[in-house]
């Protein structure tokens, strides 16, 4: 059974930063790719970065491109997501998502999501 468990969230204040994980678990993740969304009270949920497991193929959100870094370490079957720079609208719950196959912006074609961790981010 796939399980992904976020953790990192917390309280900063504009201009800090925080470092999201995801630890993976109950498969292979090498043919998969691992994505991060973010959902604000009232939105709908949004693509934030992704990496394809094997070959680190990445893509950032225009709105985080530049602030935000999604990584992976095969050995501890964990993804990162470093936020740099944070503003007030990137407060979020942000969720670590995984699909087979290369990875999308399109929340509807991830299989698995973890429980998703909370940032806000104070101005």
């Amino acid at each position: 059974q796939v399980q992904l468990v976020e953790s990192g969230g917390g309280l900063v204040q504009a201009g800090g930063s925080l470092r999201l994980a995801c630890a993976a678990s109950g498969r292979t993740f090498s043919s998969y790719a691992m994505g991060w969304f973010r959902q604000a009270p009232g939105k709908e949920r949004e693509f934030v970065a992704n990496i394809y497991w094997s070959g680190g193929i990445i893509y950032y959100a225009d709105s985080v491109k530049g602030r935000f870094t999604i990584s992976r370490d095969s050995g501890k079957n964990t993804v990162y997501l470093q936020m740099n720079s944070l503003k007030p609208e990137d407060t979020a719950v942000y969720y670590c998502a995984a699909k087979s196959g290369w990875g999308s912006p399109n929340r509807l074609l991830y299989n698995y999501w973890g429980q998703g961790t909370q940032v806000t981010v104070s101005s």
